[in-house]
């Protein structure tokens, strides 16, 4: 139930970043507008339907507020979820710490008190003629 939920939350959001880079390459594939020169060419300009690849620099400034209003939004669910999970990445690494120190402590123990029980190590015997 929850990886279906957090699947349905990734392909939503992977469609939101996919619609917003289509929009922005969109508007960067814009033609620029065409220079006119003469009177007829303005005078044709004038009567043409404006097109829909345009943007006006109004619709260019409620772009660039929706997106980032968009990663504003999923800045802060991502540091909310970064806040929720800080006080287990917290206690991890504490009990990791304990958990060294414990086995540091049992150690030094065993090599204090196990000391004299490990068995002598065997002398070996040198013949004298291997010395020179």
């Amino acid at each position: 139930m929850m990886s279906q939920q957090t699947q349905n939350q990734t392909d939503y959001y992977s469609k939101v970043l996919y619609e917003l880079s289509a929009i922005v390459l969109n508007i960067i594939r814009s033609p620029p507008p065409s220079l006119g020169f003469s009177d007829e060419d303005s005078q044709i300009q004038r009567r043409q339907i404006p097109s829909f690849q345009q943007i006006t620099p109004a619709g260019f400034a409620s772009l660039l507020l929706g997106i980032s209003l968009s990663l504003m939004l999923c800045g802060s669910v991502t540091f909310f979820i970064g806040f929720m999970l800080m006080p287990w990445v917290l206690g991890l690494v504490i009990f990791l710490y304990f958990v060294g120190i414990v086995s540091s402590i049992t150690m030094i123990g065993k090599a204090l008190l196990c000391h004299n029980s490990s068995p002598p190590s065997p002398k070996k015997h040198n013949p004298s003629w291997k010395l020179f």
